[in-house]
């Protein structure tokens, strides 16, 4: 159907759809390949640390370590971002992390892993912001929990294909060439995100006006829309990066995404551990299982995107994700000694994660605007980042101290909870108007 024959709103959906076809599958693979680069050091810990007489605390350092340097380098990255557009920076990105990922095969100490981790991470810095101010520039709020939520669908994918290929390519290929299974699981995947790094220089358009793909009309109806909905891409000056860190509700953003990537991650690294310790089996086995939770986790954050957009409600949603996450992680010990029950259990937890991390992502995006957006986004990315570095620190150090995974998960849910807590308490309903939120 041709757009010009449309109504306005029709014209405007149909242009979104087309939209929609034309960047997210791409950037969903991209993130794909990002997150089994950046979590597949949770099956290859499996092997490595016998090889390397290594420990979970080593472990949970190297996890965290990953997200200080990638914390550093978010508001650097994102301001340039908004200076040479999104095809130079992923070039950028996904060059390095590929290098630095494959690089990880050749790690012989503590050393070695603490410093390679901390240059992936550097290397990494800038993508997941740069990504969710690019989708600014594309899509209003009305739309802005379903896109997002498809984005990290690329959590969940690393686990449904990620995990069970992580685990055959270390059962099937270990020793092969003399080479480890953990080696060659490094070296597998970091090839896509060289070659994926290319093409999305050559495949990307920096933003609407320099797609060649989209006519004139279409140009103009989507600036429209994004003008009305007080987008970050619509161009608008509306204060400086000083200007928007004067808010202090932008710190209190920041806070909130320190609890959704605690809980994120905290079930990415530590599902494959959490399965060994209950006794299912072979590495395989266990990847096979862990894809399973992943699916289930796609399929719970999708549901949960939907609703949060179609009621446009962002607030009460987030609060739901973030009780089951916690209770899930709050129950674990008393499913110890069921297979069955931890696998369900680790299900609801990695459903809440995700999804935490998609309702999470549509407040910063469609609250700050302007100038100031750019580094104000890598701010709150920053501070996430630092919750990612601390969940698996803190969970390794206390398994070495107390013996038990639990511990380290509990802490996990009161981090969760509080998060939870701050959003009732310091986000309201007005401070919400502007994405839609009904609040209450």
């Amino acid at each position: 159907m041709q757009i010009a024959s449309l109504s306005p709103p029709e014209a405007s959906d149909e242009i979104f759809r087309k939209v929609s076809y034309r960047l997210i599958p791409f950037i969903l693979l991209l993130y794909f390949v990002c997150y089994i680069d950046r979590v597949n050091i949770g099956f290859a810990k499996l092997q490595f640390l016998g090889d390397l007489h290594l420990t979970d605390a080593h472990y949970g350092l190297a996890a965290g370590l990953f997200y200080v340097t990638y914390s550093l380098f978010d508001i650097p990255s994102n301001l340039m971002l908004a200076r040479v557009g999104v095809r130079r920076t992923l070039f950028r990105i996904m060059i390095l992390w590929g290098v630095v990922s494959g690089a990880q095969m050749f790690i012989r100490n503590a050393s070695d892993l603490y410093v390679l981790r901390l240059l992936f991470g550097a290397a990494e810095a800038g993508f997941i912001p740069g990504i969710m101010l690019y989708l600014t520039f594309w899509f209003p709020a009305r739309f802005r929990a379903r896109i997002i939520g498809l984005f990290f669908l690329g959590v969940p994918l690393s686990g449904i294909i990620g995990a069970p290929l992580s685990g055959m390519i270390m059962q099937n290929m270990n020793d092969l060439f003399g080479l480890r299974g953990w080696q060659w699981l490094f070296l597998v995947f970091a090839i896509p995100a060289i070659v994926l790094g290319v093409i999305a220089y050559f495949y990307l358009d920096d933003d609407p006006k320099s797609a060649r793909w989209l006519s004139d009309r279409e140009k103009q109806l989507l600036a429209d829309e994004l003008k009305s909905d007080g987008s970050v891409g619509d161009g608008r000056n509306k204060g400086s990066f000083v200007e928007a860190m004067r808010d202090p509700r932008v710190y209190v953003m920041a806070l909130l995404n320190f609890a959704a990537n605690t809980a994120s991650n905290t079930a990415t690294f530590w599902i494959p551990s959490v399965l060994k310790d209950v006794g299912l089996g072979s590495i395989d086995r266990i990847g096979w299982v862990t894809g399973g939770i992943s699916i289930a986790a796609a399929a719970g954050m999708l549901l949960i995107a939907r609703s949060s957009d179609a009621f446009m409600e962002r607030r009460w949603h987030f609060v739901g994700c973030a009780l089951i996450t916690a209770g899930a992680y709050l129950l674990l010990p008393l499913a110890s000694a069921s297979v069955l029950g931890t696998v369900l259990l680790m299900a609801v937890a990695a459903i809440g994660g995700v999804s935490l991390l998609a309702i999470y992502w549509t407040i910063p995006t469609s609250y700050l605007q302007g100038r100031g957006a750019a580094g104000a986004i890598g701010f709150v990315s920053m501070v996430g980042a630092v919750g990612s570095a601390v969940s698996p620190s803190l969970i390794g150090w206390l398994r070495e101290a107390t013996g038990s995974l639990y511990v380290g998960l509990g802490s996990t849910a009161i981090i969760v909870l509080a998060g939870a807590g701050l959003v009732l308490q310091m986000i309201s309903k007005d401070d919400l108007a502007r994405i839609g939120s009904t609040g209450e």
